[in-house]
């Protein structure tokens, strides 16, 4: 049975999930995963027993602009509908965010996955998306 709590799990909790989808990144510099997740405006996490199974963070102002920065979920429960519960679960929590947008790695599932919750890409709304990469 899964558990949704809305806090900041334990960090080896996360560095764990983070490894098993391959986000680098994070696992690579534990201290600046630490305090983006304490510095994120909202959060949940899903556990399975005990075990950190899923996890979405949001970034941003809460009023105008809300960032889907992480959602992940281990690969061993994917297609079960956690993500999905998530990332409506953080959507309804902000219901009168003008912006609510996402960046993620370009792939058929991917983007099935997001346009079956009513994301669209940016070019369908006469916008452009840019990242600044140092």
């Amino acid at each position: 049975m899964f558990h949704y709590k809305q806090e900041n799990p334990a960090m080896a909790d996360l560095l764990a999930l983070y490894s098993s989808v391959g986000w680098t990144n994070y696992t690579n510099n534990p201290t600046m995963l630490e305090e983006a997740v304490k510095a994120s405006l909202w959060q949940l996490a899903v556990y399975d027993e005990k075990e950190l199974v899923a996890y979405i963070r949001l970034v941003g102002d809460g009023h105008s602009v809300l960032l889907v920065q992480d959602l992940l979920v281990r690969p061993d429960h994917q297609r079960q509908g956690i993500g999905r519960k998530l990332l409506t679960e953080a959507l309804a929590t902000f219901p009168t965010v003008y912006q609510r947008l996402l960046v993620t790695e370009r792939s058929e599932k991917n983007l099935a996955f997001y346009q079956s919750l009513g994301f669209v890409e940016l070019s369908e709304q006469a916008c452009t998306g840019m990242i600044y990469m140092k």
